[in-house]
């Protein structure tokens, strides 16, 4: 996208490329022909429902983790989804089945109770377990699904020698933007503590995280591995469920600068987005969203530990959209952004490691 083409939406505005996304999906799509795997959109990541169609032109199926979307995958995807979620209530269940080809439940306490009502249901829907391999390269311990005490999973010791009648499907979740080695790591410890169930179950879901649309990714690595382990569970159907992957560095979220207050010698603009309503993730997780034409700056002491955008002069104006005001010098902080008296302020385009 040019400068020019901002003018044409309204602001804030999250703004995909329609090429770049194509480019992304028939990655994904080659992964999972060539190494015989599925692979399907985690809406938790991304469920802008206006790019539907185009997804459905490479994947069929979706996953979801609560009953808003579940119901996005069957009405607006249109096809159900492979539902998991950490504990599911009498009150949601029925509608999370009608709208489920797969559910997976964390704990074998929540499949006994509700497995008999899927059986009533009579639909075929097929049940699983997520599974604990209790290993996970995540280093933020708050996306870590096997930090020690997580609620996520059964661990092997628990799990009986036979599987209760009715689980078809292991879920394991590990990764967050992970590399494909990461992967290899995992599925060591996961063979290692799970594979004797393999015989009685008829699909492994491998979760998500697995970024392979990312410039350094080794997507020939991540084919190799995959075949490999369809090649010793010839009977399995491997399943992975991505979400940034899929539109990883496919568009920006276009902002503007409203207002430019000033406060014991610091002056900071006022833009139309937040970190909360706009970018929640950079909350939780220690991203840095990529500002066009700046560079990272030391944030003065009232801001810290705050994240500041330097814009130098000589970066020109980038995409700014705001009002004229002169022009010192401005550095864009996590929620505003702060004039300093050195070089000039420029653009309020936003591009976060997980969006659009």
């Amino acid at each position: 996208m040019t400068n020019k083409d901002f003018s044409l939406f309204p602001s804030p505005c999250y703004i995909m490329e329609e090429g770049l996304l194509r480019k992304n999906l028939a990655l994904i799509k080659s992964v999972a022909d060539r190494a015989g795997v599925e692979i399907i959109l985690a809406f938790k990541s991304f469920a802008m429902w206006r790019s539907f169609p185009i997804f459905r032109e490479y994947i069929d199926h979706s996953t979801a983790s609560s009953v808003y979307e579940a119901r996005l995958a069957l009405e607006e995807f249109g096809s159900k989804a492979h539902t998991y979620s950490p504990a599911y209530t009498e009150a949601d269940f029925p509608e999370i089945m009608r709208c489920s080809s797969h559910i997976t439940f964390n704990s074998l306490s929540q499949f006994h109770r509700f497995y008999p009502v899927v059986v009533a249901e009579g639909s075929g829907i097929s049940c699983g377990i997520r599974i604990n391999p209790e290993y996970s390269e995540v280093e933020t311990e708050l996306y870590n699904p096997c930090a020690p005490g997580t609620r996520f999973g059964v661990m092997a010791d628990p799990l009986p020698e036979e599987l209760p009648v009715g689980i078809e499907g292991f879920h394991c979740h590990c990764h967050c933007e992970s590399s494909s080695y990461e992967l290899e790591h995992t599925l060591e410890h996961l063979e290692g503590k799970f594979s004797r169930w393999f015989s009685q179950i008829k699909w492994l879901n491998l979760g998500g995280g697995h970024l392979m649309t990312r410039k350094d990714y080794d997507v020939e690595h991540l084919v190799r591995l995959l075949q490999g382990l369809k090649g010793r569970y010839s009977h399995l159907q491997i399943i992975l469920e991505p979400g940034s992957a899929f539109t990883w560095q496919t568009g920006v979220l276009s902002s503007e600068i409203v207002d430019i207050v000033e406060n014991r010698g610091i002056r900071t603009a006022i833009l139309n987005v937040s970190f909360t309503c706009h970018m929640p993730d950079c909350l939780e997780m220690p991203y840095q969203p990529a500002v066009r034409g700046a560079e990272m700056g030391d944030a003065p002491p009232c801001f810290s530990p705050a994240r500041i955008w330097r814009i130098s002069p000589s970066r020109g104006y980038g995409n700014l959209r705001a009002p004229s005001f002169p022009s010192p010098s401005i550095s864009l902080s996590s929620t505003a952004a702060t004039w300093t008296r050195n070089s000039s302020w420029i653009t309020s385009n936003w591009r976060s490691p997980s969006m659009p």
